[in-house]
């Protein structure tokens, strides 16, 4: 497997606006059929519909075919209606395309229509979406696409909104996603306008403060990844952390001395909280100063909405936030057959 493929994709050309990020493992259907076997449970057999399904048992329920298991509803095989989607709240739409890999999974027969693409901008109330179906199926793959829909969306509208204020700058998640959605994570990142910081362990050494401290310091962290890389024929990205303006000329003076593989240094916590709410950036950017176009730098630590522009006047390449997605605020949208009852609804709520 090539390390910049992404397994079992599958996703139709049509709504590929942001290709999801590159893994060399990372099973894109196995996850969104896991999502279904998690609603499903141990009920798959007592469906309506059981010589429509086949299982295959390996780690979990994987599904070819799956029409439905919802002991809520009694809805008969065949009546077919039409649910639209439904923004309950301003944003950036992210998931459209896996969304239609949810449905293709639960019923291949759905069609699913949008009237926008991953990345465009939703108001509340706006109807952008419709799918066109098996009622049962429609019901048995809502709240899974909702949820990955949900979730990316939030992280697609954070990500917009900080990459817009961080300019010059170029925004960046870390690896701080939810467990066993790191790819989902990463790829709504993309489709809200930030670049993707390393997939994982794999891509990119990233020497932090734990390593550092192992090796006995700065250099020797440095050179025993330098002497790993060359023994081994190895080439990636090399970033390595600093917390204090010494360690940067620790780097700095190593970097001179001897062939490096190094391309980036992290500035962490080098903005500076102040009681007034505002930050101060001068160590920042008197850290920019000292490396000097060298190598790429990379702020991280308070980052926020509301500080990020003024660490982007830094001079910094790059500026992580963990935010993006551990802290991420899901967009509300939902999936209704009676949409004009849902906006009614949604009216009286204030959420449409």
């Amino acid at each position: 497997m090539s390390a910049t493929a992404t397994r079992n994709v599958g996703i139709p050309a049509g709504s590929l606006v942001v290709k999801p990020p590159a893994h060399p493992t990372y099973d894109l259907k196995s996850v969104i059929q896991l999502a279904l076997s998690e609603d499903a449970g141990d009920r798959v057999e007592f469906c309506g519909c059981r010589d429509e399904i086949i299982i295959e048992r390996r780690i979990g329920l994987l599904y070819s075919e799956l029409r439905g298991c919802d002991l809520s509803s009694n809805i008969p095989v065949e009546m077919e209606v039409e649910a639209h989607f439904l923004a309950k709240e301003d944003g950036i739409v992210a998931g459209i395309a896996l969304a239609e890999m949810v449905f293709n999974e639960v019923d291949p027969s759905l069609k699913v229509e949008w009237y926008i693409n991953d990345g465009d901008s939703v108001h509340k109330g706006l109807q952008f979406g419709k799918v066109h179906g098996r009622a049962h199926s429609i019901v048995v793959a809502e709240r899974v696409v909702l949820n990955f829909m949900q979730r990316m969306s939030g992280i697609a509208t954070l990500t917009k909104a900080m990459a817009d204020a961080a300019r010059p700058a170029c925004i960046l998640e870390t690896r701080k996603t939810a467990p066993g959605l790191r790819l989902v994570d990463k790829w709504a990142v993309l489709i809200g306008g930030g670049q993707n910081h390393r997939m994982g362990l794999f891509d990119m050494v990233m020497i932090k403060d734990n390593h550092i401290s192992t090796a006995g310091g700065t250099a020797n962290a440095l050179k025993a990844v330098d002497d790993y890389l060359e023994q081994n024929n190895l080439q990636m990205g090399v970033e390595v952390e600093t917390r204090t303006l010494e360690e940067v000329n620790q780097v700095l003076q190593y970097a001179s001395t001897r062939k490096t593989a190094l391309t980036r240094i992290m500035l962490d916590n080098m903005v500076v909280p102040l009681s007034n709410g505002d930050v101060d950036i001068s160590m920042l950017k008197e850290a920019v100063g000292l490396i000097d176009g060298r190598f790429e730098t990379e702020a991280s630590g308070n980052v926020t909405l509301d500080t990020v522009n003024k660490i982007g006047q830094s001079g910094v390449t790059y500026i992580s936030s963990g935010a993006l997605t551990h802290s991420v605020k899901a967009l509300d949208i939902s999936l209704k057959i009676d949409t004009k009852l849902a906006l009614e609804v949604g009216k009286r709520t204030k959420r449409a």
